[in-house]
Order: structure tokens, then sequence, then C-alpha cells
């Protein structure tokens, strides 16, 4: 990377909050990061799952990913032509707006590329997230998973509290009805969730979507 515009001295004493430190301590990491590698992403996640970041941090671990608070990184690129630590930084920091996060690396574009187009990985949806398929039950005893496992009987009472028209009949969880948990494109609701969840249907996709570029000086956007 090109050398700072701007050079700093930060002292830190104990009169100083401990938010500030961690804060004061993140910028310069990053400013390192700019100084060290010769890429620089800002990346977004859908369905968030730090799990999930974990493994690409295990996978990039001879690289740099950095997930903290917009403001306090976007500090460390400046936020106009006059701060910025290295020419053209401060537009990334304008690019960090809602769950971003930031991957520094010397690996090369297309093997960037690469991973985070192939990366992804199925959860467990929550509350507000758009069903991606319909989800029907049939009348008659209520089995889950591609084995059709019954349902331990001590759960009907959980599925009756879920909105399911259940009971229990010789020992057996029977639904009364043709019910749906859900139907493709609604917003789930927490009850709609806990259910999914319970009959093994996962419908919340983790994927990093690449949103701009930075090296040597040069910003893209992607």
């Amino acid at each position: 990377m090109p050398r700072s515009k701007r050079s700093k001295v930060v002292s830190l004493t104990k009169a100083i909050p401990k938010t500030r430190v961690a804060k004061t301590e993140l910028t310069q990491k990053i400013e390192e990061a700019l100084d060290k590698y010769d890429h620089v992403y800002v990346f977004a996640c859908d369905n968030m799952r730090n799990n999930f970041l974990k493994e690409v941090r295990h996978d990039w671990s001879h690289s740099r990913i950095f997930w903290g608070n917009n403001k306090v990184m976007g500090k460390a690129f400046g936020a106009s032509p006059e701060d910025e630590y290295q020419a053209n930084t401060h537009h990334l920091g304008k690019a960090l707006v809602n769950d971003v996060g930031l991957l520094f690396t010397n690996e090369s574009p297309e093997a960037v590329q690469t991973y985070f187009k192939n990366f992804t990985r199925l959860d467990y949806a929550r509350a507000g997230v758009v069903a991606t398929e319909t989800v029907a039950l049939a009348q008659g005893p209520v089995v889950r998973g591609p084995d059709s496992e019954p349902f331990p009987n001590n759960m009907e009472t959980q599925l009756r509290a879920l909105g399911m028209p259940t009971s229990l009949k010789n020992g057996v969880i029977t639904l009364l009805q043709d019910y749906n948990i859900c139907k493709a494109d609604d917003t789930l609701n927490s009850q709609q969730c806990q259910l999914l969840k319970h009959f093994y249907h996962q419908q919340a996709e983790f994927k990093m979507v690449l949103k701009c570029h930075y090296s040597n000086g040069v910003f893209s956007r992607m």
C-alpha cells in the first residue's frame, strides 16, 4: 500500500476510558492493515451469523477481517481528501453503511471474488426474514425430517401454543387439519420461525456480498 498521508502518535494513559482506548486501537489496527495489505474490500452479510463469519475468518487467516462500529472504522480512512489516511481512502469510510465488514488481503481479486461468490451456508430463519418456500403439513400424525421422524409426545402442548391445531391421540401428536406453517414470500414471525426449526426447515442463507474494492489509491464499487 502507499505510504500514509498522515502520521500521528496517540498517547494512552490511565485517564482515558477503556472504550476510547478500544476505539483508538481498532483505528490503529486498520491503519496498520492498510500499510500491510494490497487490497481492501467492504463486504455485507446476508442473514448474519457469527459462527459462519468465524469460518470465513479461519479460511482467511492469512488476511485480516474487521467487523465493528462503522463510525469508528471509518475514522481510520478519513472523512475527506484532507484527512484521509491514504489517497482516496475516504471513499472506503463513506462505504461503511449498515452491516458491513472489511477484508484486507494480498490475495488476487479473482481469488477473493470466487470465494465470496461460492461461500453460502443455510441456517434457520429469524423473525422478519422472507420465507423462501411454502411449508405445508397434512392432517394426521405429525412427523418431521426426511425420515418422517415422529415428534415426542411431550411437545404437543408447545406445538399447539405455536398455533398448530394439534391433539394427543393414543400418545401420538396428531394434526387435526391441514396446516401451512408459512407460504413463500411471507414475512416470518417468531412463531413461524420456531415451527420451521422444529420441522428442520432452513430458510435463511448466509452469504457475503462484496460492495467495493480499494488498491493502491484506486477505489471502485462492485
